[in-house]
């Protein structure tokens, strides 16, 4: 096969794993195409938690179309498990299936794999070729690399804003200065992410919901509301009987205990002495408690907290075609005296979602931790 070849197969492999996006969670997503003489004998994408990978999906395709995968290419685009955890290892299945290589995007960072899947498959006689379309694969695993590599979640703010950067008028008003394929594009990327982040300001302001609408899934993502001194209303909307997580530097057992007949959590972590939650703690604790991926959906302070408490990886900006003047900004951060001294971030996308624009920016040091706990070993 050539390299175009490899190229080829592997991005049918990640067209596999994009299709189960909204389901395999704290999981990553992942896709295997078995093919031989350019001919594909079986596919596959991984399961809901509990259900098989993707590598014994497509080697259960090529049995139930009568296909022998013994020296044929495997394309997955993780790679292969070497442990038990719901599942027996898939390394050990595709070894025991006998083909004659196998081509990985990226490596599995979770410290139980780590590179003991290529190992054993290089014991049993395999050619592996490691690293191809390894970036492709990672923006689809994001998360789960992150969370395995450094213990937090991958996380992007979302945000809606005029051509001038003003994301609501002095009054308040935000609704809406985006357009509705630039919203229903928002609830895709709340879809995906395995909690959407909000503040008490925006809970207070808004009354949100922070469900899915408008994306077929059956999994909700976790509701996760910052709230330091726990004024959350407790006939909030967002209450709703999915689990919604609420961290607090406040801590009043009685409404924490009226709160979880509603399926919501209430967790301390203060900030010192402060009414401030620690967010950086915050993100640990959700890491800690499989949170992949992170959607914040918050006002300019919470935003710019975050951002400050260096809890920030993405930027996902819709951008309407409007001037709003002198009013709200994106996000409230602190004044910078030098440009040496500015956070900077590295656009990576620009698509044209109705008659809006929107701008993907992500922290390239960030990013290249990922791509380094990913690498192949």
């Amino acid at each position: 096969m050539t390299d175009a070849d490899d190229t080829h197969w592997m991005r049918r492999a990640l067209a596999l794993a994009r299709t189960v996006m909204y389901s395999t969670t704290p999981n990553p997503r992942v896709g295997c195409v078995i093919v031989r003489d350019g001919r594909v004998l079986g596919e596959g994408a991984t399961q809901p938690p509990g259900g098989p990978h993707a590598e014994i999906r497509a080697l259960d395709d090529a049995a139930a179309r009568g296909e022998s995968v013994q020296g044929a290419t495997l394309y997955v685009t993780l790679e292969p498990c070497s442990h038990f955890g719901r599942t027996p290892p898939c390394a050990d299945a595709v070894a025991a299936a006998r083909p004659a290589r196998v081509v990985v995007a990226m490596g599995d960072p979770n410290p139980r794999v780590g590179g003991r899947g290529l190992a054993r498959l290089r014991e049993a006689g395999i050619a592996v070729t490691a690293g191809v379309c390894l970036d492709e694969a990672l923006e689809i695993n994001a998360g789960f690399v992150a969370r395995m590599s450094r213990g937090t979640p991958w996380t992007w703010v979302k945000m809606a804003a005029s051509l001038d950067g003003r994301s609501a008028l002095h009054n308040g008003v935000s609704q809406w200065i985006t357009g509705e394929a630039a919203r229903a594009d928002g609830h895709a990327w709340r879809a995906r992410s395995c909690a959407v982040l909000t503040g008490m300001g925006t809970v207070l302001k808004d009354n949100p919901r922070l469900n899915v609408r408008g994306v077929p899934t059956a999994r909700a993502p976790r509701k996760v509301v910052v709230d330091g001194r726990l004024e959350i209303p407790e006939d909030a909307r967002l209450l709703d009987g999915t689990e919604t997580l609420v961290f607090t530097a406040r801590p009043d057992a009685a409404k924490a205990a009226r709160l979880a007949e509603r399926n919501a959590r209430v967790v301390a972590l203060p900030d010192g002495d402060t009414d401030r939650v620690d967010l950086p703690a915050m993100m640990r604790w959700l890491g800690d408690n499989d949170v992949n991926e992170v959607h914040v959906e918050a006002g300019a302070g919470l935003g710019g907290a975050l951002m400050s408490a260096g809890c920030v990886d993405e930027l996902l900006v819709y951008l309407a075609p409007v001037l709003l003047g002198d009013a709200a900004a994106m996000l409230r951060l602190p004044l910078v005296e030098h440009l040496e001294s500015a956070r900077r971030f590295e656009f990576t996308d620009t698509v044209r979602i109705g008659a809006d624009l929107r701008l993907r920016a992500r922290d390239a040091a960030r990013w290249q931790g990922l791509q380094d706990a990913a690498a192949c070993r």
